[in-house]
């Protein structure tokens, strides 16, 4: 930890070619909303624990989904037939934010959505730059993401699920969505079985540098 940056009150982040093995390019610093912003346009995003300094990664190769590449699943499809879900966008960002954060998960003890964080995110949403897809049963909100979007880039933070495909629905309709505004990648960040079956991959960090670039102007 001695030998990563500390950030100082500058609006400024070091190098992205500067990242640890596992990612980690800094710590410290706020979690503004112009801090934020110039996170995501370069790749970069916050993850730490409650009680600890603000740790910021850019993983590199970077997980990703294009949508032209987008798996629906065996479980889902039949569920989209039945219109077992209904789905709404930006109606409870606040709601799904605190799912992701309170749910349980197999394996993990904590969350990496701390109370700053999900303050800091409920402004983002206020300011048009955080976006929550939900899934609706019987009227009860039952599955949801939450993300940010730049340019044609949606950076995907969390998502929940109480019933089984909820969250898959969720995606499912992220990617119907956006696909239509001119989404071209999901930057999915930190790589899982889950997100790898509905056809997320690894591409290089470089590549992936010119990719946003590319797609956030």
């Amino acid at each position: 930890m001695l030998n990563v940056p500390v950030i100082t009150n500058l609006l400024q982040f070091p190098p992205v070619q500067n990242i640890l093995p596992d990612g980690l390019l800094a710590i410290g610093g706020d979690l503004s909303t112009e801090r934020l912003l110039l996170a995501y346009r370069n790749g970069i995003f916050p993850w730490y624990e409650e009680g600890l300094p603000v740790m910021w990664y850019c993983p590199n190769p970077r997980f990703v989904l294009f949508p032209e590449n987008y798996k629906i699943s065996k479980s889902l499809k039949p569920l989209l037939k039945k219109n077992t879900f209904t789905c709404t966008v930006n109606t409870v960002f606040e709601e799904v934010i605190h799912h992701c954060k309170t749910i349980s998960r197999n394996g993990q003890q904590g969350t990496w959505i701390t109370s700053e964080v999900e303050q800091a995110y409920t402004q983002l949403y206020h300011l048009g730059y955080a976006h929550s897809y939900e899934v609706w049963q019987q009227q009860e909100l039952v599955g949801g993401l939450y993300g940010i979007r730049l340019g044609n880039v949606f950076f995907g933070e969390s998502m929940f699920s109480k019933v089984n495909n909820a969250s898959r629905m969720a995606f499912y309709h992220l990617i119907n969505t956006l696909s239509l505004t001119g989404l071209k990648m999901v930057d999915c960040q930190i790589h899982t079985p889950y997100l790898e079956s509905m056809g997320a991959t690894f591409i290089d960090g470089d590549n992936f540098q010119q990719l946003l670039k590319k797609y956030i102007s």
